[in-house]
């Protein structure tokens, strides 16, 4: 056997007996009694190596080879999982201290590659025509096909007033699109409020779920009974930005009591949420809007809601997302960005693998995203991407001229005008 196989055979063979012992291979651990089986697939691996390196059509680059294997290995778990080689992991520390302005793309990987979770309205991808479920097949002349989230996120995010160019799959499309945006500041706009149904239902649209978005939420809701607004229709699509503190304050707002979240993993001490009586602000009626881009510690306090049978979600299922990662160095300067915990809603269900059912399943008739929508209504018509340059900074999203229509909120609307007030 080569000497540079044999080298590469070590490395992995090494990691792989690292990841037995760590119980990270197999979901709920590996046991004493599957350590053979480990084993097993080792000497397959080995075997497997071999074979490319004698019968491949050309003579590879063991190194490139295993390194795609490490990768395959990690992403195999989740997508927050991630191997970066030495030089990727040196490049990853020396970004860490910098400003990072962005396109206004939350992503994840979805089928390999980076596929777009929400966009920011107003930001550059917004006025671009980025929309959920676009998929950024490469970054440069990078794809991001082998690359670990890590990385892709790395990339993406830059100086201010820098330019990244990307290409972009629609999901109705198979040809890649072009683009190159400026990065900038992420702002996301402020609250929407709006009223419904002779002001009888209040409808509120938090972008973000920080701290200080959700304190303005808490502060209208709190107003619910005194300005005679009796109904609450809170509109979670597209919110991906926020913080586990905050989300599990604004589900303790509609909970007196009940599990909101838990986090735990093979060897992650568990930790539960639990509604406290002293943070219960409403029992207003109560819906709540939901879609793919319902992500993170949005989709905490949609199931929070859901499960404690609080409130009916309606929209669609939302996409999946939280993990707690933990930075694992290696001898050789690599490290493993290791998922070693989950979130599970009340009902006990992973939400990274789950994701949140709505009660009521509504498509949008549109294709994408929604934001917060015009009072105004129109009859159903062509939808189009916007042809603003893509290089234009983000500004406070605008209400269109002539609104689309929106049939998940009229749904939503319909079912809370059904409900009794309290």
């Amino acid at each position: 056997m080569p000497k540079a196989l044999k080298l590469s055979l070590l490395a992995i063979s090494v990691l792989l007996v690292v990841f037995v012992f760590l119980g990270g291979i197999l979901p709920g651990g590996v046991s004493a009694g599957t350590d053979a089986t480990a084993y097993q697939q080792i000497e397959v691996y080995s075997e497997v190596l071999q074979h490319i390196q004698n019968d491949y059509v050309v003579t590879p680059n063991i190194q490139d080879v295993t390194i795609g294997s490490l990768h395959g290995l990690l992403e195999g778990l989740d997508p927050d999982s991630g191997y970066l080689t030495p030089a990727e992991f040196k490049i990853y520390q020396s970004h860490q201290s910098e400003i990072k302005a962005q396109v206004g793309v939350d992503i994840s990987k979805r089928y390999g590659y980076a596929t777009v979770v929400s966009v920011i309205p107003g930001s550059p991808a917004d006025r671009a025509g980025i929309v959920d479920g676009d998929v950024i097949e490469s970054i440069g002349n990078q794809s991001t096909r082998v690359m670990p989230i890590q990385m892709i996120e790395l990339l993406l995010d830059g100086q201010p007033g820098t330019k990244v160019s990307f290409s972009v799959i629609e999901p109705t499309s198979a040809t890649p699109n072009a683009m190159t945006l400026t990065r900038t500041l992420p702002q996301y706009p402020v609250l929407h409020v709006d009223e419904y149904e002779n002001s009888s239902i209040l409808y509120l649209k938090p972008y973000d779920l920080q701290k200080d978005r959700v304190d303005e939420v808490l502060a209208r809701i709190a107003q619910v009974q005194k300005t005679g607004q009796q109904k609450i229709l809170l509109d979670l699509r597209d919110v991906v930005d926020g913080e586990m503190d905050p989300a599990v304050q604004l589900a303790n707002a509609f909970l007196k009591s009940g599990t909101i979240a838990t986090l735990e993993g093979q060897k992650y001490p568990q930790q539960t949420w639990t509604a406290a009586p002293k943070n219960f602000v409403t029992a207003a009626p109560l819906m709540v809007l939901v879609n793919h881009g319902t992500a993170g510690p949005a989709e905490i306090v949609a199931a929070a809601l859901k499960d404690n049978n609080r409130a009916q979600l309606v929209g669609d299922r939302t996409f999946g997302t939280g993990s707690v990662q933990k930075q694992i160095p290696l001898p050789d300067g690599a490290v493993l960005f290791l998922s070693v915990a989950k979130y599970r809603g009340p009902d006990g269900k992973v939400i990274q693998h789950d994701a949140v059912m709505p009660n009521v399943l509504v498509a949008a008739n549109n294709g994408f995203g929604m934001g917060a929508p015009s009072a105004a209504k129109s009859t159903s018509g062509p939808v189009t991407k916007p042809t603003v340059p893509a290089t234009t900074p983000a500004q406070p999203p605008a209400q269109p001229s002539v609104a689309q229509p929106d049939d998940q909120l009229d749904k939503a609307l319909a079912l809370l005008k059904q409900e009794k007030a309290a």
